[in-house]
């Protein structure tokens, strides 16, 4: 059996002297009392989740439960003796102090602590007034984010890297389908047995036809322009 208490709490000071009534029979009843000083284990009482006090946490084989009946030496005795705490239901593995989330809780609890003890040596040993202290903790939090920030932008970029560093993929790549495929086949088979039915003199027919039209084209450019013929006529016309 555990109590947590605070010694700034007047529920827990009103229950200390049950409690060490209790504790006297600790050894008859073969269980160990004790309790904690939230004050001075933040981390153990964040494992627990301790958001009232006093909290009482009745512990066995690796179960917790948490003590939620009358609060004497002769309620504790009996919960003991008559194992009345089989009938509480058990602190999921999700919550047990043991599990990974108790220890993150527990680790946020220390660390809320460690700011607490360095504000007050910063406000109260080295003088910094108190904006002071808080001014040099928002900075420390916006570096440590930026910190966070770039480390996890590192392990996303190497875990999924960006599409300009896979190999590009285009649309015709894909596997046709077989129908596709034969469809293609037959067409193009078709263009080859059209190609080599021309006869020479066709193409040869072709390539002249070609000819004369670019030769066509080359001496309408260097004519002149039709007005310019007719405003020289005029002109000869009128002398």
């Amino acid at each position: 059996m555990v109590e947590f208490y605070a010694p700034w709490c007047p529920a827990c000071q009103n229950l200390q002297p049950e409690w060490e009534k209790f504790a006297e029979w600790g050894e008859d009843l073969e269980v160990n009392i004790a309790k904690v000083d939230v004050t001075e284990q933040p981390g153990l009482s964040g494992r627990f989740v301790i958001t009232a006090l006093p909290t009482i946490y009745h512990c066995k084989d690796g179960e917790f439960r948490r003590y939620q009946g009358a609060r004497t030496k002769t309620d504790f005795i009996n919960f003991i003796s008559d194992q009345e705490w089989k009938s509480v239901e058990p602190v999921s593995s999700w919550f047990g102090p043991s599990s990974f989330l108790m220890s993150s809780m527990s680790a946020l609890f220390q660390l809320s602590m460690w700011i607490r003890h360095c504000h007050g040596y910063l406000t109260e040993n080295v003088g910094i007034p108190v904006w002071g202290s808080y001014a040099i903790f928002a900075l420390a939090t916006l570096f440590s984010g930026l910190i966070l920030g770039l480390i996890m932008v590192f392990l996303a970029d190497c875990l999924c890297p960006s599409k300009r560093h896979r190999q590009q993929q285009y649309p015709y790549s894909k596997k046709l389908a077989p129908e596709s495929a034969q469809l293609l086949k037959k067409l193009d088979e078709e263009q080859e047995a059209d190609e080599e039915d021309l006869s020479d003199d066709e193409i040869e027919d072709k390539e002249v036809s070609n000819r004369n039209s670019s030769m066509n084209a080359t001496d309408s450019s260097l004519l002149p322009p039709t007005h310019c013929v007719s405003d020289l006529n005029s002109q000869r016309g009128q002398r």
